[in-house]
C-alpha cells in the first residue's frame, strides 16, 4: 500500500517573521543614552544650579550634601558643570555625526550610482583627504576658527564624512542593480528621484548603524580637541576641558573632580558603539 501522505511546505513563501530582539549590553547603552540626554537637558533646570556661580569660600569643598560631586577651585558646583559641560559635548557629537552623514550620504550616493569616471574621480578626492592626519587637520581648523560650539561642530562635521561616503557608495552599488530601481526608471522617474525615493531609503540601515559610531568618534574628537585647549573654551564647560581642569586640580589634592567627566566620556562612548554594534548585526 502506497502512503499518499501528503506533505506541505508550511513555511514556503511565507518567510518567519524576525523578532528584533535587543542585546542586554545594547539595551543598557539604549538606557544610558537616554538618561544622559534628559539628565543634561533637563536636571540642570530641576535642580536649580547654576553652574557659573562662584564662590571661593568653598572653593575644593568634597562631596557632600551641598554639592553632590563637589566643588572645583572657584567654588562651582561639580555636577551642574558636568551636566552642562555634558549638553554640550552631546551636542557637538550628534550635529557634528549628522553633518558629516549628510554630506558622506549625498557624496557617496552620486559617486556610487552614476559610477565610472565620475565614481573615480570622486572616490581618489576621498584617498587625498584620507591621506592627511585626521588629528591635525582638525587642530588646525579648530585653532583657525577660534573653537566656538558651532564652528566646533561644523568643522568636526566636515572632517568625518570620508568615512562615510565609502560605506554608502559601496551599498548603493548593490541597491542601484535591484528590480525596483529598473522599474522606476522604465517608469520615467529620473535619476534625483531614484536617488532619493528609492536608492537612499533603501540604505538607511547602514545610514543610521553608521551615525552612531559617528556621534561616538565626534565626543571623542570634540573630548580631545577640548582637553588640547583648542576645542570649547572656558568658562563654557565640557567633559573635555572638564577634564583638562580636573587633571590641574589633582596638584590641589581634588582628585575627586576626575572621575565624573572621565567617566561620563567612557560609558557614553561605550554606550552609543554598543548600539552601533547591535545595530551593525542586525543588518547581517
Amino acid at each position: 500500500m502506497i502512503d499518499a501522505t501528503l506533505t506541505l511546505p508550511v513555511d514556503e513563501g511565507f518567510p518567519r517573521r524576525r523578532r528584533m530582539r535587543v542585546d542586554p549590553i545594547a539595551a543598557a547603552g539604549m538606557f544610558w543614552i537616554v538618561l544622559a540626554l534628559l539628565a543634561c537637558w533637563l536636571a540642570p533646570y530641576l535642580l536649580h544650579i547654576d553652574a557659573y556661580a562662584t564662590d571661593v569660600a568653598h572653593a575644593y569643598a568634597q562631596p557632600g550634601g551641598a554639592h553632590w560631586l563637589g566643588t572645583d577651585g572657584l567654588g562651582r558646583d561639580e555636577l551642574a558643570r558636568l551636566l552642562i559641560g555634558g549638553r554640550i559635548t552631546l551636542s557637538v557629537g550628534i550635529v557634528a555625526a549628522l553633518v558629516a552623514m549628510l554630506i558622506g550620504t549625498l557624496y557617496g550616493a552620486l559617486s556610487g550610482f552614476y559610477g565610472g569616471w565620475f565614481d573615480s574621480i570622486l572616490m581618489r578626492v576621498v584617498d587625498v583627504f584620507l591621506a592627511v592626519p585626521t588629528l591635525f587637520l582638525l587642530l588646525f581648523l579648530a585653532a583657525l576658527f577660534n573653537g566656538s560650539v558651532l564652528t566646533l561642530m561644523l568643522v568636526i562635521g566636515f572632517t568625518a564624512w570620508l568615512g562615510p561616503s565609502r560605506l554608502v557608495r559601496g551599498e548603493v552599488l548593490t541597491l542601484k542593480e535591484r528590480l525596483y530601481v529598473e522599474a522606476a526608471r522604465s517608469s520615467g522617474a529620473g535619476d534625483w528621484r531614484i536617488i532619493f525615493r528609492h536608492v537612499v531609503p533603501n540604505a538607511m540601515g547602514t545610514i543610521i548603524t553608521t551615525t552612531t559610531f559617528m556621534v561616538a568618534s565626534a565626543m571623542l574628537a570634540e573630548t580631545a580637541l577640548s582637553y588640547l585647549g583648542i576645542g570649547i573654551r572656558l568658562p563654557i564647560p565640557s567633559w573635555g576641558n572638564l577634564l583638562t581642569s580636573a587633571q590641574s586640580d589633582l596638584f590641589a589634592r581634588a582628585y575627586w573632580l576626575i572621575l565624573p567627566p572621565g567617566l561620563a566620556i567612557l560609558i557614553t562612548v561605550c554606550a552609543f558603539n554598543f548600539v552601533g554594534d547591535w545595530l551593525r548585526e542586525k543588518q547581517t
